[in-house]
């Protein structure tokens, strides 16, 4: 029966997330929203298709415990002092000033000043698991936007060492052992030790996570990697998370701390592409559990007996939270885009929070029933984040189709009219202004990161800092009497956006892009793009010339691979353009080009395979220009 039961459960955690997921991301609302709506709806306040939730959560939050465990393998010291200012600077800045500042309006509120200070550093943390994800869906993990939340994010993941070794030193009463402290610190062989032998285990069981990490699982995973069974590599690395997850929760810290660090000691092992490749597939399902688990939990009965109290808390909460990193991130030097997209994307509360509070409870910090509201305002938090990043991009668009944006101090730029303006200058600007500077062209480069921008000028590069989507920005670099624009921005959107303006705005200037997939070069060219360039293709086409070489092939038979495939492609892609969004025409119109060119391919291989000794001295280029020709006139005609 015990199995029907899980059998049951099973499948209506699966029916909902698949039905809800899906549903939420066809109306723009995206994953997580659904997770949380099909928790809502199954869970004892709605439906009540699922039982107890304590034992599901513990099951679930295993999914927080992986992802906590692969961004440890992300926090490589090179990563740190890349990013030493957004980690130490911004995160330590948001952590303090967000907690100081909760902890301030809840003692206006009449909390004792020890409990508004707990309340103000559990409630500083945001949710690493949403806004990572939400990031992930919208494009904005690799841009501005994406390091600066990562940044702060990571800070919050460590300063919860520190937290659950401060925390119990502001008890105020004596502990209250309820049914979510039982849930979260069952096993804990510390809870009845005194304050501070809590806070000497705590460190001790970090030490000995990091010595037996650095000296002790690297040997194990060369000892198993030897025996070449890539089940038994992925059962290991399983086994270390559970293994030192397991580990703090026996000493009273959360599993997930556990896994950040067991993660953060193998950063620079020569195994962690390999367990990052191993660990994500039970990262997404997991946390879609654990999005369900937090849905199903919101204390519905506690939001009608006090929904404007609980409303209030939430809005207050996120507003603050805005407003605060908003604040910081201006006064780190960041736009008001980048600060309004971080701060409503780090307005909630975070998964630690209901472990933190829990531990509170436990420690005589927080009284149970205040615990109580505050764990349903963090879930509704993390439920209306969604909603708020929606919002916010649905605004954004507004005024930027509406409003003029407020000045900006404009570089100065050189004197001379520059040839070519080139909008970014990341790894793929780079390699197009480097060339063209080469051969004698002047450039104007503008890029909106600030930590490249002073990287690039300490090389010697001009860099000048704006937003290219700004028409009198473009204007003051010289746009109108340029002769050529190249968009090379990371971001996809605005890439797009900038087309469109500058195409209107500079009818006479040529404009090319940079395309992230096939889709994004169609949408290009429709927004005015003169010519567009798949960012990885040609890339891709030099790795195949490569490959083809090692597998035996001599060096023209290569080339002239790759230079056919690139006609062929290219050919393809022009002619299926007036179809493109007849989504069934196109696909299959591409199939049948696919088919073609795999055909065209082999005979044209066939025919090379007499030539001399020497992979170079076959026909020249003029009879491949003609036989080309000839398979052109061909192909069109069949």
């Amino acid at each position: 029966m015990h199995a029907q039961s899980f059998l049951i459960q099973a499948l209506v955690y699966l029916s909902a997330g698949v039905v809800s997921v899906v549903a939420a991301k066809r109306l723009g609302l995206g994953s997580v929203l659904g997770y949380l709506i099909a928790g809502l709806i199954i869970g004892p306040y709605a439906l009540s298709l699922v039982g107890e939730q304590a034992d599901v959560m513990k099951f679930a939050e295993f999914g927080v415990v992986i992802l906590l465990f692969l961004i440890g393998l992300e926090v490589r010291p090179a990563l740190l002092w890349s990013m030493r200012k957004t980690i130490f600077g911004l995160g330590g800045a948001q952590v303090l000033a967000t907690a100081f500042a909760i902890a301030a309006a809840a003692t206006l509120l009449g909390l004792d000043w020890r409990t508004a200070l707990a309340v103000g550093l559990v409630l500083a943390m945001s949710s690493t698991a949403i806004v990572l994800q939400t990031l992930d869906e919208k494009g904005l993990r690799q841009g501005a936007i994406g390091r600066a939340a990562f940044g702060v994010l990571l800070l919050q993941d460590l300063s919860v060492i520190p937290l659950f070794a401060l925390l119990p030193l502001l008890a105020t009463h004596a502990p209250v052992v309820t049914g979510a402290v039982q849930a979260h610190g069952t096993g804990s062989l510390i809870s009845s030790l005194p304050a501070w032998l809590q806070t000497l285990a705590v460190l001790a069981a970090v030490a000995t996570v990091i010595g037996v990490g650095r000296f002790a699982v690297r040997p194990m995973f060369r000892f198993i990697a030897q025996a070449r069974l890539r089940e038994i590599f992925t059962a290991s690395a399983l086994l270390i998370v559970v293994g030192v997850a397991a580990l703090m929760q026996m000493v009273g810290l959360s599993a997930a701390l556990g896994a950040f660090l067991a993660g953060v000691v193998l950063a620079e092992s020569e195994f962690r592409r390999e367990l990052e490749t191993d660990i994500e597939p039970f990262r997404g399902l997991l946390l879609g559990l654990f999005f369900i688990t937090v849905g199903a939990q919101i204390d519905v009965p506690l939001i009608l007996t006090q929904p404007l109290l609980l409303l209030g808390v939430v809005l207050g909460l996120m507003t603050l939270k805005f407003t605060v990193m908003f604040s910081l991130a201006k006064i780190g030097g960041a736009s008001n885009r980048v600060a309004s997209a971080v701060g409503v994307a780090l307005a909630q509360g975070g998964e630690f929070a209901f472990v933190l509070l829990a531990f509170t409870v436990g420690a005589g910090v927080i009284d149970p029933k205040l615990a109580s509201l505050l764990t349903a305002a963090v879930a509704m938090s993390m439920a209306f984040t969604p909603l708020t990043v929606i919002a916010y991009e649905r605004i954004a668009r507004w005024l930027d189709a509406h409003v003029v944006a407020p000045a900006i101090p404009d570089p100065v730029f050189e004197e001379g009219e520059p040839d070519i303006i080139i909008a970014g200058f990341g790894r793929f600007g780079q390699i197009a202004g480097r060339m063209l500077t080469a051969n004698g062209f002047r450039s104007t480069v503008l890029d909106s990161d600030i930590e490249q921008i002073e990287l690039l000028r300490r090389f010697g590069r001009p860099v000048h800092y704006g937003d290219a989507t700004r028409l009198d920005l473009l204007r003051a670099a010289g746009a109108e009497k340029a002769r050529m624009l190249i968009v090379a921005l990371d971001d996809q959107a605005k890439t797009s956006e900038l087309v469109e303006r500058a195409r209107k705005a500079f009818p006479n200037i040529i404009i090319l892009a940079r395309a992230f997939d096939r889709r994004h070069a169609y949408d290009l060219l429709a927004n005015g793009a003169d010519a567009v360039e798949r960012e990885t293709f040609e890339a891709s086409l030099a790795l195949g010339v490569t490959a083809l070489r090692k597998l035996g092939f001599r060096a023209h038979r290569a080339q002239r691979a790759a230079d056919f495939f690139r006609r062929h492609d290219r050919r393809t892609f022009e002619e299926l353009r007036p179809i493109w969004g007849q989504t069934e025409a196109y696909m299959l119109a591409s199939r049948d080009a696919q088919d073609t060119m795999n055909k065209l391919l082999a005979a044209d291989l066939e025919r090379m395979k007499p030539e001399g000794a020497d992979g170079w001295e076959t026909s020249g280029r003029d009879e491949d220009i003609r036989e080309e020709a000839e398979r052109e006139g061909w192909e069109s005609g069949a």
